[in-house]
């Protein structure tokens, strides 16, 4: 999805024009910031196909500044609803914006701000500056949303399992349960409340071999259990190899995530109610076990309680690493300019000297003079000549490209 957030307005280069008032002097007001991009996470939307549908997104530009010092009007923040549990990452993977709970905001493309007005420009030796800058442009990001349900236990299984019926036995939800796999073609969640205390479930629909490199809907179910604290392994009890189906699916959780594999976790055997799995409970060896029956409620308060441990023993989940923040310069740190030799000249860095192109009217004499000054004070023309610049060599600043002149 790419964001761009709203341009600043122009500053005006303006002079007062009153009778009786001589040499009144520069009064051109400063231009508004531009919108902002943010995106606030609320329970209203339960999706992002809205965002798949239009993948760009616009924010409005500041307001032109005006004679009178007066200021343009600052562009509206353009707000953009995601559903909880929305995580944003940059190109790259980092992780800009993690909305985990309603109401979260983040400002993921920041507006420009408006150009000074000419009013800013008057000295004693420039009683009148007939120039103002142009506007800031705003932010543009390309960003990838990702919705990841945020739960505190995750039901995992093989279809057929009966995680949905467990979901409802648990809780108030109502996903649809039928006879046959794959019932649940999206993630359900149900809250799960004992005394005063609750837990949020996640019913992931059912994995089969091969998920984690996206067979079936593998990969659109499996990261949905990365957000969750505790993952507890359903069991069909009364299929033909029960652990051959336990292991199947751990070996797909592990294959998708290594971390979230080794974690806490809890294993429940279902449909105990079958004399099937009641004999397999008297022979089964394994510990750990929660033998547990959907349809009659036999050991669902022990799962309750084995869950209520789980979760409050379980660390945090782990998110992707922050993208880095830029920070201004400090005083004595990195150069203001960078000077590097190309086959077709010069090529000039350095935030300071693109920041000054960009409030530059190069239709204006006067603020083209201001640039010149400007430049020298940075130190670019004695770059320049030490790199070995000669008159009529090309100098590209950011986007713009000169003659040099010395």
């Amino acid at each position: 999805m790419v964001l761009r957030a709203g341009h600043g307005g122009k500053g005006s280069a303006s002079f007062r024009h009153e009778p009786f008032t001589p040499r009144g002097g520069p009064d051109g007001g400063d231009g508004g910031r531009g919108g902002s991009i943010i995106l606030r996470a609320t329970n209203e939307v339960t999706d992002l196909s809205d965002y798949a549908r239009r993948p760009r997104h616009l924010a409005p530009a500041g307001g032109d500044g005006a004679g009178g010092r007066k200021t343009g009007k600052r562009g509206a923040d353009l707000v953009l609803d995601v559903p909880v549990g929305t995580v944003v990452l940059d190109q790259d993977g980092a992780l800009i914006a993690d909305l985990d709970h309603p109401g979260a905001r983040e400002v993921v493309a920041a507006g420009g701000a408006g150009g000074r007005g000419n009013v800013h420009f008057k000295s004693s030796t420039r009683q009148a500056p007939d120039h103002a800058e142009p506007g800031e442009p705003g932010e543009e990001k390309s960003v990838v949303l990702d919705l990841k349900l945020i739960a505190d236990v995750g039901l995992v299984g093989p279809p057929n399992a009966g995680k949905s019926s467990l979901l409802r036995a648990l809780t108030a939800a109502q996903p649809k349960v039928a006879d046959y796999p794959f019932t649940t073609l999206d993630p359900e969640l149900g809250v799960m409340i004992e005394g005063d205390r609750r837990l949020v479930l996640a019913d992931i629909p059912g994995l089969i071999e091969g998920a984690s490199h996206g067979a079936g809907l593998g990969h659109k179910f499996l990261r949905h259990v990365e957000r969750t604290r505790v993952l507890t392994y359903v069991v069909d009890g009364a299929a033909t190899d029960p652990w051959a189906g336990l292991e199947a699916v751990r070996a797909e959780v592990a294959a998708f995530s290594p971390a979230l594999a080794a974690g806490p976790h809890i294993v429940a055997v279902n449909k105990v109610d079958l004399e099937e799995v009641r004999a397999l409970r008297a022979r089964s060896r394994r510990k750990g076990l929660l033998f547990v029956s959907a349809l009659s409620g036999e050991g669902l308060d022990a799962l309750r309680h084995a869950m209520l441990d789980a979760v409050e023993r379980a660390p945090a989940p782990e998110l992707p690493a922050r993208a880095a923040t830029k920070l201004p310069p400090r005083a004595g740190g990195a150069k203001p300019v960078t000077v590097e030799k190309r086959s077709w000249g010069f090529d000039v860095r350095g935030e300071r000297v693109e920041r000054l192109v960009g409030h530059t009217n190069f239709d204006s004499d006067g603020a083209v003079e201001r640039f010149q000054v400007e430049l020298d004070k940075l130190g670019v023309n004695e770059a320049l000549e030490a790199a070995g610049a000669q008159p009529g060599d090309t100098v590209r600043v950011g986007d713009a490209e000169f003659e040099y002149q010395p």
